[in-house]
């Protein structure tokens, strides 16, 4: 069973409305983010999300496009055309021009989601790391005590009564 293209359309414009915000926000509201490698011995990585995703969404439509349809893309997405603007700078009909921007964004939205490793969709996985993470599953199996709150006392099991 595969999704209809109406989702993978959905899935576009949820990826492009995020695209929109990141573009247009001041660039003094990026933000730095600091993450865990989750296989780097405890290492941790920063970067500008806003920035990646920007880049990420450029890049991924890029390599994915035939050249028709990155016309259709840049004209429309990325230059904001609207469609009277575009059918005439193409030279194309108000009809095949609507076919070829649901198939762009149909096929875009497909790309989003099935990204290997990291899609670009869902956004808050991007945006907030990876909620189902390899590395967590092989910690339980390895049944590690997970972080408990309270003291540190109680954390490390330190006997502070015969230490004072």
């Amino acid at each position: 069973m595969t999704p209809c293209s109406c989702v993978f359309r959905a899935i576009f414009r949820a990826c492009y409305t995020r695209f929109q915000r990141c573009v247009t926000q001041a660039r003094h509201l990026s933000q730095v983010t600091l993450e865990y490698a989750p296989r780097g011995g405890g290492r941790i990585t920063w970067g500008r999300k806003d920035e990646e995703y920007i880049a990420d969404f450029y890049l991924v439509s890029r390599r994915s496009l035939t050249a028709v349809e990155w016309k259709i893309f840049n004209y429309h997405f990325l230059l904001g055309a609207d469609w009277r603007l575009c059918t005439r700078q193409m030279k194309m009909d108000r009809g095949l021009f609507f076919h070829g921007l649901y198939r762009v964004e149909s096929k875009l939205g497909r790309v989003f989601r099935e990204l290997q490793p990291y899609g670009l969709y869902p956004l808050d996985e991007y945006f907030s790391g990876r909620t189902e993470n390899e590395w967590m599953a092989e910690e339980r199996q390895r049944k590690v005590a997970p972080f408990r709150r309270g003291s540190l006392n109680q954390r490390l099991k330190v006997p502070v009564k015969q230490a004072a």
